[in-house]
């Protein structure tokens, strides 16, 4: 028995029962290392206390005995500091199959008491870490281990830069096809990227953290991808479309979702479905009203129209600053989200200074 009053068995025993792991945890702080020899505890502190990677040791029932600087400085960034355990420090990150499976691989002698999984630790006020952890046994020749090391390697730089470097391709691939538009994509991202800032700021949109600007930075670029699909006499036709053109040319939105589906984030697909939708319901694809359009959808909506505005085109000549916005605030309840409209008037001058800084060479 533990001194919590429970036996080592039963703590894990809640991983397979619970519907949120968040809520076990030991009542307070672990300073002995009684369930380890005393000259192993002493080495094992020694070696992780260099060690860069974030590490610590756990008793038989996962409390932690002790954590190096970088387990430590983790934890704090994801407010959890307090935490006594490691399932009280990550139970909100895992849904019920992952915890049953932790559960399992470390009762399991087949799978020498191990288990190993990736976890995306997540907090509003900073960005996520996708980690690869690793939980095992100090003594693994136990038919009853009573103590574990558990190792999180943060892989978030690694799998991110493969993500935008595949998707980026997919975006040069996409831009041979329609490479009239000069700087667009760059200044719409930098559009979004500043009114989502703004929303987070306001802290009026709980789903929007550091995570949500983050993304939408690189994912705002992505929102005409599906024009890769589009015929290159109607992308390129210097007249205005007829009705079966303009048909196909509205395509593109339902061409990227299907490119994006695969994307990790679902925004990406949000973004290329809905970013013609209008919110009194009159876009497309779907024709989908008010916040039935993604948030993501509706920020993109605005900062790409934004752009067109501002730029000069075969069929129009550019608007300035004013009237850009006027057009843009006069829209909103019709095209736009008036709680957008709103944020924008507050930081019009941004967006002019991101397009005059970035604008198109004549």
């Amino acid at each position: 028995m533990n001194r919590y009053g429970k036996h080592d068995d039963e703590t894990l025993e809640e991983l397979e029962s619970v519907e949120s792991v968040e809520e076990i945890d030991a009542p307070c702080e672990i300073t002995s290392a009684s369930t380890i020899p005393e000259d192993l505890y002493k080495n094992l502190v020694s070696s992780y206390s260099i060690v860069p990677i974030p590490i610590s040791i756990l008793d038989a029932s996962l409390s932690f005995l002790y954590k190096n600087k970088p387990f430590a400085d983790l934890l704090r960034s994801f407010h959890a500091t307090n935490k006594t355990s490691l399932l009280g420090a990550i139970g909100r990150f895992l849904d019920s199959a992952t915890a049953r499976d932790l559960y399992q691989s470390l009762k399991s002698p087949k799978r020498g008491y191990c288990w190993s999984g990736q976890i995306r630790l997540k907090a509003k006020d900073s960005s996520s870490v996708l980690a690869k952890v690793t939980i095992m046994p100090i003594k693994p020749d136990e038919s009853a281990p009573r103590a574990w090391v558990a190792c999180f390697d943060d892989v978030t730089a690694e799998r991110n830069g493969f993500l935008h470097g595949l998707f980026t391709s997919l975006l040069e691939a996409s831009k041979l096809k329609d490479n009239d538009t000069g700087r667009h994509i760059e200044r719409v991202n930098l559009y979004t990227e500043r009114l989502a800032k703004e929303l987070y700021n306001r802290g009026e949109w709980p789903e929007v953290d550091i995570d949500f600007v983050e993304n939408i930075g690189f994912l705002a670029a992505m929102h005409d991808v599906g024009k890769i699909g589009t015929p290159d006499d109607i992308l390129n036709k210097k007249g205005p479309l007829d009705e079966f053109e303009w048909n196909i040319m509205k395509e593109h939105t339902i061409n990227g979702a299907f490119i994006l589906s695969s994307y990790p984030n679902p925004m990406a697909k949000q973004i290329a479905q809905s970013h013609h939708e209008w919110w009194n319901g009159t876009g497309y694809p779907y024709n989908l009203v008010g916040e039935m359009i993604p948030l993501p959808a509706r920020i993109v909506a605005l900062a790409d129209v934004y752009d067109a505005l501002r730029m000069k085109r075969s069929y129009k000549m550019p608007f300035d600053h004013a009237r850009a916005s006027l057009l843009i605030v006069a829209d909103g309840g019709t095209h736009f989200d008036p709680a957008l409209i709103g944020v924008f008037k507050s930081i019009g001058r941004d967006f002019d200074e991101i397009f005059r800084e970035r604008y198109d060479q004549a």
